[in-house]
């Protein structure tokens, strides 16, 4: 894509939020032209880019971004023999951008994900239902600096938004809500599908745009999807590990969900909120069900033991930061889940190689939650 893309239009603050608060953490193989058409909205941020394959490949970048980017020697240099629990050749390299972040908030995005609708016969940029055109991003921070309501629901969703409020009989001790910890944005175009749902309905399109924000109830699971999702730093860094998988693994494209299983069972715990549902972003490229099968079959079996597993795992009361939960979560994932596959003991190995160097590379945050050296 040659030059600049201007988004007509595109409702961008005069003043960006949090613009030296928040880092914007990238995956990718390729060169990152589909930054132009974000140019409107990401230009003002610090990007992070984690380049995985072949790191003698060069990444072309567009010029007037502000980034850094890593390569697999990068992360060998920087994390040495810990660079284990960073995965290979699957998009859950990411998280080694969560890792040496210094900002207090994160939002992630594919490189297949576009603010702009391209139609047959005319660009369009991606509108809600007000006309308004869409500003993910200022949406995800809208979210994240608005309280989440996870122990009530409120049946006209987010009562923080503009025009909604508490309805009747929702008690007023909760209505001062809760810390929302993530911001999980959803997609337009190609849903996000397991392989045989892909498989059976592979012309199917997200046409439906939901202007709805909601608090995932306090108990309640949901498969979290990484490729439009936001998170505050701070209040839950440290759980958003997305696992060993890809190459050398025998399961890939579980990353995601596996950070969002530990991530909301943290959350209950810690009484912090999740949100689901805006922003949208277009999601443009479908990947091949047949390649995403051979990832995620044994997943696919392993998910009806797993998703048990969070649902009743408890954490005890003296685990009182994330590091302390996610510690013993992978003791649990250890003694409950290894009895199913060994991976599953790879697996609890990591999660506690994962929080050691998190707190390496975070000293200041780790001597506040009682984990300096």
């Amino acid at each position: 894509m040659a030059g600049t893309v201007t988004v007509p239009g595109a409702s961008v603050p005069s003043t960006p939020l949090l613009k030296d608060e928040l880092d914007i953490v990238i995956p990718t193989i390729r060169n990152l032209d589909f930054l132009e058409m974000w140019r409107p909205f990401f230009q003002p941020y610090h990007l992070i880019i984690v380049q995985d394959g072949d790191p003698t490949k060069t990444i072309k970048v567009p010029e007037g971004f502000d980034y850094e980017l890593y390569n697999r020697n990068d992360i060998n240099r920087i994390l040495g023999p810990k660079a284990s629990c960073i995965s290979f050749k699957d998009s859950a390299c990411r998280c080694f951008g969560y890792m040496v972040s210094k900002k207090k908030y994160i939002y992630t995005i594919d490189d297949d994900c576009f603010v702009q609708l391209l139609l047959i016969e005319s660009d369009t940029v991606a509108k809600d239902p007000s006309g308004k055109d869409i500003n993910a991003l200022e949406q995800h921070i809208k979210n994240l600096l608005s309280p989440s309501t996870p122990f009530f629901f409120n049946t006209l969703y987010d009562p923080y938004r503009e025009g909604a409020d508490f309805v009747r009989g929702y008690p007023f001790s909760l209505r001062e809500g809760a810390h929302t910890a993530v911001s999980h944005g959803l997609w337009l175009n190609i849903p996000d599908y397991d392989a045989p749902t892909q498989l059976v309905k592979p012309k199917e399109r997200n046409e439906r745009y939901v202007d709805a924000v909601m608090t995932i109830p306090k108990g309640t699971l949901f498969p979290m999807c990484g490729m439009n999702l936001a998170f505050d730093r701070n209040l839950i860094g440290p759980a958003m590990y997305f696992g060993l998988m890809g190459d050398g693994q025998p399961i890939g494209r579980y990353d995601d969900m596996w950070a969002g299983w530990c991530v909301k069972v943290i959350c209950d715990h810690l009484s912090l909120g999740v949100k689901t549902g805006l922003p949208y972003i277009w999601h443009s490229k479908a990947s091949n069900p047949f390649v995403n099968l051979k990832k995620e079959y044994k997943g696919i079996f392993w998910q009806e033991d797993i998703i048990p597993f969070f649902q009743n795992v408890t954490i005890p009361k003296e685990c009182d930061t994330v590091q302390k939960c996610y510690i013993y979560l992978s003791g649990q994932v250890k003694e409950k889940l290894g009895k199913i596959d060994p991976y599953f003991v790879k697996l609890a190995d990591a999660m506690v190689t994962w929080i050691e160097a998190w707190d390496e590379l975070n000293p200041t945050a780790a001597a506040k939650n009682g984990k300096a050296k």
